[in-house]
């Protein structure tokens, strides 16, 4: 859509965030007049979120440097349910503790991308437990659960994803959309709260939340959601062969953070400059036009960007040092992830196999005899010739050992 006036809706369009709203030019009227309040959810699964939900996280940066509010909702009620969406069973039910110790650890990813406080444009931080817990079965159906129509609900992907695999949905899942909607209603009664952003499986929900609004308290709310973000090659973002990458110091190291994006695929380049980071869009236009080897020096613009907004840039500049080292000098940079083991177990020796499985470089004994046989397998840059090889203690150096598994996949053994 041209014409738009609010300056968050331009630098959304520019940057290719926006795949669906709902009314997007009362919603551009209504930015333009003065700042709002926009939510986005996110359940607490896990200590850490990985870069699936960046792109997510970035727009609420976005809105707030452009003078809105942003409300990070975390999902205290709703993450003792589960969102179905997009998942092809149910979630493991977590208890209070589990679900309150993830919750702390998210936190710390919003604490260096957000600016949190008490003033009109600061950043919030509200959990639905707040208002879910205390929710009334009862009255929950008589006042909220009349509207909503099966037939509707059974209309929706998370829903219908389910059912056509034949899967059981269970009766605590289906709820969840009406909890979803429950709390955007919620949201624009206590905070004034008017746009629910989200990723595009979470259209259905975010209707939900504005229909049930309108008819239950007479609210005008508003929803925006991202297009799934996927590789060049149809993969989705955010998981790798060896799992999923963490914002999370504790979770992922940065260099591997950093590794990430200096890996991204020559074709998805410009997407994620784009979307992943702040670099004005006449420099990202530049650099999404390089060839060649070229393209190498925007991928570490992309990671130096990235890890500098989510890991801060002193983290940044350790890791691009340690590729560097590693990389273009062959050394073992000191960032490079490590795994320490008893010097006393390997005193005889260590298969070279079973040590590669120690160091994370391999998910099982096959994969590894494979990059073997390859010629993939290398202990301080020489080629291993044999995966009976037995290494032992003499082959350290400085107490140390450096594997690699192909050409970017590196790791240090060290002994105490």
């Amino acid at each position: 859509m041209t014409g738009l006036k609010s300056e968050f809706l331009q630098i959304l369009t520019e940057r290719d965030f926006i795949h669906q709203a709902t009314d997007l030019a009362a919603l551009d009227a209504k930015m333009s007049e003065g700042p709002i309040s926009a939510y986005i959810g996110f359940d607490c699964t896990a200590r850490s979120l990985h870069v699936g939900s960046l792109v997510q996280i970035m727009m609420l940066r976005w809105l707030q440097k452009t003078g809105h509010k942003p409300i990070v909702l975390m999902g205290g009620g709703t993450s003792k349910i589960g969102d179905p969406s997009g998942r092809d069973e149910s979630r493991q039910l977590m208890t209070d503790e589990i679900i309150t110790d993830n919750m702390a650890g998210i936190r710390t990813v919003f604490d260096s991308l957000l600016t949190f406080g008490a003033g009109a444009k600061d950043a919030q931080m509200v959990n639905n437990g707040e208002w879910l817990d205390t929710l009334q079965y009862i009255p929950l159906l008589r006042d909220i659960g009349t509207h909503f129509t099966i037939n509707r609900m059974l209309t929706f992907d998370s829903v219908k994803l389910r059912l056509d695999r034949e899967q059981p949905l269970t009766f605590l899942e289906f709820n969840y959309m009406i909890l979803q909607a429950y709390d955007f209603m919620e949201l624009g009664k206590r905070y004034g709260c008017t746009l629910q952003m989200g990723g595009s499986d979470q259209w259905g929900n975010i209707i939900n939340g504005i229909e049930l609004g309108r008819r239950s308290a007479g609210l005008q709310l508003y929803g925006l959601t991202t297009p799934l973000i996927t590789t060049a090659d149809g993969k989705k973002m955010g998981k790798t062969a060896s799992g999923a990458v963490w914002l999370n110091e504790d979770h992922l190291a940065a260099y591997d953070f950093w590794q990430f994006w200096r890996n991204t695929q020559d074709a998805d380049v410009g997407k994620f400059l784009r979307l992943f980071t702040e670099i004005p869009m006449e420099e990202v236009r530049r650099l999404e036009l390089l060839e060649g080897a070229e393209i190498n020096d925007a991928k570490i613009i992309l990671a130096n960007a990235v890890t500098s907004l989510v890991r801060g840039k002193k983290a940044a500049m350790h890791a691009e040092a340690t590729a560097r080292e590693t990389f273009v000098k062959g050394g073992a940079g000191a960032d490079l992830p490590s795994v320490a083991v008893n010097k006393n177990s390997i005193q005889d020796g260590i298969n070279v196999v079973d040590l590669f499985i120690i160091a994370g470089l391999g998910s099982s004994k096959g994969e590894v005899r494979r990059l073997i046989k390859q010629g993939g397998a290398k202990i301080n840059d020489q080629k291993i010739g044999d995966a009976e090889d037995i290494i032992s203690i003499t082959a350290l150096d400085n107490g140390q050992i450096k594997l690699s598994a192909g050409k970017k996949r590196h790791a240090l053994v060290r002994c105490e």
